[in-house]
C-alpha cells in the first residue's frame, strides 16, 4: 500500500511540475531563449494612451481625466501603470535581463513615463527615463527607458515634423500642412557598452481618417536625414530607429524613405537593415488593424550594428534561429474571448475598461559582441 501510494505522489508531482512547465511555455509562447554573453535587448513598446489623471490645459487630454469619456480614474491609472510594469517585467523574466533600451510611444508627459519606472515590478531594474513633449493634439508623446549602467546618456533631441525641404508631392495644402500637428522624433545619443550609439523613436501619424501615406513617409525622411547627418558627424556610431510606423516594413515610407533592407548583405552605409521585414512575410504581427495583421511597431539598425566587425556590438538572431527581431506575443497579453479575441489585449473594449494591457504587442532585438 505505501508503495503505491509514493507511486501516486511521485505521478502527482510529476504531473503537477510537468503543468507548470508547460504553462510558463504558454505564457511566453515558446522556451526561453539563450542569448550570447554580454548580449542586450533593445526594444520598443507602444503602451496605448498612458495618461495621468490630471488637466492639462496644454493639450486635449479631456477623455483622460475622472470626469470625462474614459472616465480616467486613479484606480484606473494605477491599473495601467501595474499592466504595462508588468509586461516590461516579464520581457525581464523571458530574457533574462531588462532592457538596455525600451522606446515607448503613447505616454502622456514624463510624470506618466517616470510613474511607470517607479512601479514595485520594475523597482530592480535601476531604469531612468527621458520624454520630450512634442506637438501632437492629444499631448501623446515618446520616450525612452534605459539603463544606465550600459548605456550613458550624451545627447537629447526632439526633432519636430514640418514640410520643409522635402522631395514629397504633398496631398495636403499649405494650409492644412500649417494646421497639422503630430509627434516629434526622439533622439538620444550616448555610450552602450562603450561604443557610440544613438536611438530615435518615432509615432508616424496615424491612418485614422485615411490620413494619406505621404505624412508617415515624410516623417521617415525626416528620421533619415538627421541620422545620416549623424553618421557622417561621427563616422562609426551605431544607431536603432525604432517606432510606431503605422506602416509596415514593406510600405514605401520603409523601404524607400529609410532605406529599409530586408537581408544584411544587402546594406550599404547608407541603408537600414529591417529584420520585421521578413517577419510580415512569415506572417507575424504586432497589432491587428482593421482585420489584418501588421508589424507596425519596427526596429531598424544601420549598417555599422547590422555588419559591425568582429568585437563589436552587432545585431543577432531571435526568433527561432532564424529571424533577428522578435514579437512578444505572449497569451496574458493576448485577449481570449469577445470582439478582439486573439488580438492585443486592450485597455479599452467597445468603450468599457477592460484592464488589458496594450493594442500592440512588444517588440525588441538583441545586440552583442
Amino acid at each position: 500500500m505505501k508503495r503505491i501510494i509514493k507511486s501516486l505522489l511521485s505521478l502527482v508531482i510529476v504531473c503537477a511540475l510537468g503543468c507548470l512547465i508547460l504553462f510558463a511555455l504558454r505564457s511566453f509562447g515558446q522556451t526561453k531563449p539563450s542569448y550570447p554573453d554580454g548580449s542586450l535587448v533593445i526594444g520598443f513598446y507602444n503602451v496605448e494612451n498612458l495618461f495621468d489623471t490630471v488637466d492639462d490645459p496644454r493639450i486635449n487630454d479631456a477623455a483622460y481625466l475622472p470626469d470625462g469619456e474614459n472616465q480616467w480614474t486613479e484606480d484606473k491609472y494605477q491599473k495601467k501603470l501595474h499592466n504595462m510594469a508588468s509586461a516590461i517585467k516579464a520581457m525581464a523574466e523571458y530574457n533574462g535581463q531588462y532592457h538596455a533600451i525600451l522606446g515607448v510611444a503613447e505616454v502622456e508627459n514624463i510624470r506618466a513615463l517616470s510613474d511607470l519606472i517607479a512601479q514595485p515590478e520594475l523597482q530592480d531594474s535601476g531604469y531612468k527615463c527621458i520624454l520630450e513633449e512634442g506637438g501632437d493634439g492629444r499631448g501623446i508623446d515618446v520616450g525612452l527607458i534605459y539603463r544606465p549602467d550600459v548605456f550613458q546618456v550624451q545627447e537629447v533631441k526632439s526633432i519636430p515634423y514640418d514640410f520643409r525641404n522635402s522631395r514629397i508631392d504633398f496631398y495636403m495644402t499649405r494650409e492644412e500642412q500649417r494646421s497639422f500637428s503630430t509627434r516629434d522624433v526622439l533622439m538620444v545619443r550616448g555610450q552602450l557598452q562603450g561604443e557610440p550609439f544613438a536611438v530615435y523613436v518615432a509615432h508616424l501619424p496615424s491612418r485614422v481618417n485615411d490620413k494619406p501615406a505621404d505624412l508617415r513617409n515624410r516623417g521617415a525622411e525626416i528620421i533619415y536625414k538627421d541620422a545620416m547627418a549623424l553618421q557622417n558627424k561621427y563616422p562609426g556610431i551605431k544607431i536603432a530607429v525604432m517606432g510606431d510606423m503605422n506602416d509596415d516594413p514593406t510600405d514605401e515610407s520603409m523601404t524607400d524613405f529609410l532605406n529599409g533592407k530586408e537581408k544584411l548583405e544587402e546594406l550599404d552605409d547608407d541603408d537600414f537593415f529591417n529584420p520585421f521585414l521578413s517577419m510580415l512575410k512569415a506572417g507575424y504581427g504586432s497589432m491587428e488593424y482593421r482585420g489584418q495583421w501588421q508589424i507596425f511597431d519596427q526596429i531598424l539598425v544601420n549598417n555599422a550594428l547590422a555588419n559591425a566587425p568582429k568585437g563589436g556590438l552587432r545585431i543577432q538572431k531571435i526568433e527561432a534561429g532564424k529571424y533577428y527581431g522578435k514579437v512578444f506575443n505572449a497569451d496574458f497579453l493576448t485577449q481570449q474571448s469577445g470582439r478582439y479575441a486573439g488580438t492585443p489585449y486592450r485597455t479599452f473594449s467597445g468603450g468599457e475598461f477592460i484592464n488589458g494591457y496594450s493594442d500592440h504587442y512588444p517588440t525588441f532585438i538583441i545586440v552583442s559582441r
